[in-house]
């Protein structure tokens, strides 16, 4: 290939990654579109105080207020800076996908479901990179105790982080579980929206009974709010899907415990 043609195939390249309708492309913001949209409805919800939804509400208003140590604007604004920077991250790493090879991998794991694996590896890489962040003084310190502002979680602050701490376990964990598995650009991108959506209702503040991201899940809101909380800091290390590392590791504070445990506490 000469260089005239390297230029012009580079051209074409940079112009199909960057074209807001590719699946590329549809992968790095349509996961945020949702993200904002899901966000916003719990805000409202919060905001207007439905009788109907206050009883699943799982802390008030006021507790929000008093304890959170972080305004919700500074929320937001880190928040937008992440997902800017995550944008500008995968246009850089996005290359053009091999459509013969695509074929070839997908068939290979096409035998099991990579639903599965994807989200496996996804949870493994946050299990333990999450408790690296609390063991480790340092890190927890000067990067993890970001998101440990917020006691009480609201949706939006579902990725609140410090950067380096998003791009540690959001970006990379989730480059991990596409590349491992082979993910074309397309289900790419339903597998980054589905778990943004599981991250924002883990830290919208209602127990919905009739919530699917609850029900089927045993790591949801209330699972995660515990770990938001001075008695769960060091338990409850597993997101966003299941808790079988908590389990395994002997790091799990289970919802029925602290129910348990106040219960025990009314009694005495």
């Amino acid at each position: 290939m000469n260089a005239t043609t390297q230029f012009f195939t580079s051209t074409i390249q940079a112009s199909l990654r960057c074209d807001p309708w590719s699946d590329e492309m549809l992968t790095l913001w349509v996961p945020i579109v949702f993200y904002w949209v899901y966000s916003i409805s719990f805000h409202f919800l919060m905001k207007a105080e439905i009788p109907f939804f206050e009883k699943y509400r799982i802390h008030t208003s006021s507790d929000m207020e008093k304890r959170n140590r972080v305004s919700i604007t500074k929320v937001l604004y880190m928040v937008a800076f992440q997902q800017v920077i995550q944008v500008i991250l995968g246009i850089i790493v996005f290359r053009p996908v091999d459509q013969n090879l695509l074929a070839i991998q997908q068939r290979f794991f096409s035998v099991m479901d990579n639903n599965l694996p994807r989200r496996v590896i996804m949870d493994a890489h946050q299990y333990f990179f999450h408790r690296l962040f609390h063991v480790n003084k340092f890190l927890y310190r000067h990067i993890h105790s970001h998101h440990h502002r917020l006691y009480v979680p609201y949706a939006f602050g579902a990725l609140y982080n410090h950067p380096v701490e998003g791009f540690m376990l959001d970006s990379v964990g989730a480059t991990l579980a596409v590349e491992i598995t082979r993910m074309s650009p397309r289900l790419s991108m339903i597998f980054f929206t589905f778990s943004t959506l599981k991250t924002v209702d883990d830290h919208c503040g209602y127990a919905l009974p009739w919530d699917p991201l609850q029900f089927l899940f045993g790591n949801n809101v209330e699972y995660h709010d515990i770990h938001h909380q001075p008695y769960g800091i060091k338990k409850n290390f597993s997101q966003p899907f299941f808790t079988i590392w908590d389990k395994f590791f002997g790091t799990e504070l289970s919802v029925q415990q602290v129910k348990a445990s106040r219960k025990t506490k009314k009694v005495e």
